[in-house]
């Protein structure tokens, strides 16, 4: 299937201050129409200020807005009121597509192995980063743009379908993030949206470098360090 980007689009990507994230941001919205609305979440917000920039360099008729949130602690409230507030001066309604693309994500304790992480409240806050998060603003999503086609995404990873040791935390919460996404899917097969789960591969970004770096399996940590150096990378 191939997607026309050509509409005024209200484009919501989260971890977009930096990687994947900042570099799908500005490519997505250099196909976009004009009139179309870009909303970047991220906890950096200087991050989120430079992805900005990269997007009004672009000298296309599009309005930018910047939230710095912390996802491992947000409410739907918050993303209810971070929807409503991109929305001032517009309306969901005046858009021809709703588009939103999970991206954030971070790679948990990869020191330990999966007998060793104990810790609940450790659990807790990776996976309300990762799943609990990603769920509630895509709630919150559907919600405001109730009518309007959508376009889904999901930043997925081939960590979803395959164990690697040391990465108990990233495996499983790929897993899960995949698994709604797919009953998403399911269930909106009669609707104008369209949902993704889109694994991109390894790409040399600041979370490649944290296994190479900590993980406690040399086997992998070695399989990174091998493909940052005969640079087959994205």
């Amino acid at each position: 299937m191939v997607l026309d980007l050509e509409k005024r689009t209200y484009l919501l990507v989260t971890g977009a201050s930096r990687g994947i994230g900042q570099r799908m941001a500005v490519e997505v919205s250099a196909k976009l129409k004009a009139k179309s609305l870009i909303v970047l979440l991220a906890r950096s917000e200087k991050g989120l200020a430079e992805t900005k920039a990269h997007i009004e360099a672009l000298g296309k008729d599009l309005k930018v807005c910047i939230f710095s949130i912390d996802l491992s602690s947000a409410t739907a409230t918050q993303f209810q009121e971070l929807l409503a507030k991109s929305l001032q001066g517009t309306r969901a309604s005046d858009f021809e597509r709703a588009f939103i693309i999970h991206n954030a994500g971070s790679v948990g304790d990869v020191s330990k192995s999966a007998a060793d992480v104990s810790d609940t409240t450790v659990w807790q806050q990776y996976y309300h980063m990762n799943v609990f998060s990603v769920v509630s603003l895509n709630c919150e999503f559907f919600r405001t743009f109730t009518g309007v086609p959508k376009v889904v995404v999901n930043i997925s990873s081939k960590c979803g379908i395959e164990p690697f040791a040391s990465m108990s935390f990233y495996c499983s919460g790929k897993a899960a993030r995949d698994m709604y996404f797919r009953v998403l899917a399911t269930e909106q097969a009669d609707e104008d949206v369209v949902v993704l789960n889109y694994a991109p591969g390894a790409i040399d970004t600041e979370m490649t470098v944290l296994v190479q770096r900590e993980s406690m399996n040399k086997e992998l940590a070695g399989f990174f360090k091998m493909q940052r150096d005969i640079k087959t990378m994205l």
